[in-house]
C-alpha cells in the first residue's frame, strides 16, 4: 500500500464530487454571502435592520435515522432532517438563520448517493431561507463501512438582543400553541430500530418521511405577534423540551386530546413501549411549541397555519409540564 488511493481515499473522486455540487450549493447564496465556492471558508454579511444584533449558533445531526436510510438506500429526505434539527433550534430563540455548513463522513464516496444527500440539504436550506455556505465530505476507509454515512451540520443565526425568546418573558396565563408534526422527524430512532428490528426495511417509507422545517413560520409569528418563548420538540418529547423554556414557579398543562397522534406512534407503542416512555422519547405529533400572550393567539395561529396549529395548553402556577 503505497498511495492515499490504495489506503481507500480517492482525492480525484473528492474533487469531482466538489465540482458536481457547486451549482447546487451556490443556488442558495444571496448577495450577502462573502467568498467563493471551494475556498477554505465563506462568510455572510450581517443583515440590515438590527439595532443590537446577537449572533447565535446551533449544531446537530441526523442520528441513527441514517442507518434506516442506508438499509433502504433512500436519501432524499435526510438533508431536510439535518437542516430542520439545526434551524428549528435557532427558531426557538427567535433567531433567523443566515448561514449553514454541513459535514458528511462516508466509508467511501458514492457519487449518486452523495449528490442526492447534498441536493436534499440544498432544498432544505432554500426552504429555510438560509444560504448553504459550504461543508466537508470526508472518506473514512477502514473506520466506517464502505456504504456508511454520518451527517452533521451547524447554523449561524441572528436576533435582535431585546427580542430573544426565553423563560424570562413567559407569564402566567400564556397559551401554548402546538405545531403539528406528521412523523417522527429525526428523534428516537435508536428505540425505533430496536422495536421494529427486521421490519425496518418494509416500513422505511414511513420512517424516513422528512422532517418538517418550522423556522420560516415561527419567525413570521415572532415578528407579527407577542411570542414569549418557543420549544423545538426533539428527544425528550414535550415534557423535556417545553420545560426548558418555563421559568421557576410556572408550569404548563397540555391537553393531549387537542391533536391527533400520528399512526406511527401507535405502531411503536404496540411493540410494548410504555406510554411514559413514548411521551419522554417522541414528539407524538407536536414538533414545535410557541408560548404566547393570550391576546396573541389568533395572530400566531394565522402566521403558522402551514403547520396545522392549535392551542394545546396553558401556563399556570406550578412546575414542569403535565400531559393530560
Amino acid at each position: 500500500m503505497t498511495s492515499y488511493r490504495d489506503a481507500g481515499v480517492d482525492l480525484d473522486a473528492a474533487e469531482r464530487h466538489t465540482k458536481s455540487i457547486a451549482m447546487s450549493v451556490t443556488s442558495t447564496w444571496t448577495s450577502d454571502v462573502v467568498g467563493g465556492f471551494g475556498g477554505f471558508a465563506a462568510g455572510v454579511r450581517m443583515p440590515a435592520g438590527y439595532d443590537k444584533p446577537v449572533l447565535m449558533m446551533s449544531t446537530d445531526g441526523v442520528g441513527t435515522k441514517l442507518e434506516i436510510a442506508r438499509r433502504a438506500r433512500s436519501w432524499d429526505g435526510v438533508g431536510h432532517d439535518l437542516v430542520a434539527m439545526c434551524v428549528d433550534d435557532l427558531a426557538a430563540a427567535g433567531a433567523r438563520p443566515i448561514g449553514f455548513v454541513d459535514y458528511m463522513a462516508v466509508g467511501s464516496l458514492q457519487p449518486e448517493r452523495d449528490r442526492t444527500i447534498i441536493d436534499s440539504i440544498v432544498a432544505a436550506c432554500l426552504r429555510a431561507d438560509c444560504p448553504l455556505l459550504g461543508g466537508e465530505t470526508a472518506e473514512h476507509p477502514g473506520v466506517m463501512e464502505p456504504d456508511a454515512v454520518d451527517l452533521a451540520g451547524a447554523v449561524m443565526g441572528v436576533a435582535e438582543a431585546s427580542a430573544v425568546l426565553g423563560p424570562d418573558r413567559v407569564r402566567e396565563g400564556d397559551a401554548v400553541v402546538g405545531l403539528v408534526s406528521p412523523n417522527l422527524r429525526s428523534n428516537g430512532f435508536s428505540l425505533v430500530r430496536s422495536v421494529f428490528g427486521d421490519e425496518l426495511e418494509e416500513m422505511a417509507e414511513t420512517l424516513l418521511e422528512a422532517s418538517v422545517i418550522y423556522s420560516p413560520s415561527v419567525l413570521h409569528a415572532v415578528h407579527r405577534a407577542e411570542v414569549h418563548a418557543a420549544a423545538h420538540v426533539t428527544g425528550g418529547g414535550l415534557p423535556g423540551n417545553l420545560a426548558r423554556v418555563l421559568p421557576a414557579g410556572l408550569g404548563a398543562t397540555i391537553d393531549t386530546a387537542s391533536w391527533k397522534r400520528p399512526a406511527i406512534f401507535d405502531a411503536i407503542a404496540s411493540r410494548g413501549v410504555p406510554e411514559d416512555e413514548m411521551r419522554h422519547t417522541f414528539n407524538l405529533g407536536i414538533g414545535f411549541c410557541l408560548v404566547v400572550a393570550s391576546s396573541a393567539v389568533d395572530e400566531v395561529l394565522d402566521a403558522t397555519r402551514a403547520h396545522d396549529p392549535r392551542v394545546i395548553g396553558r401556563v399556570d402556577q406550578g412546575e414542569g409540564v403535565v400531559l393530560g
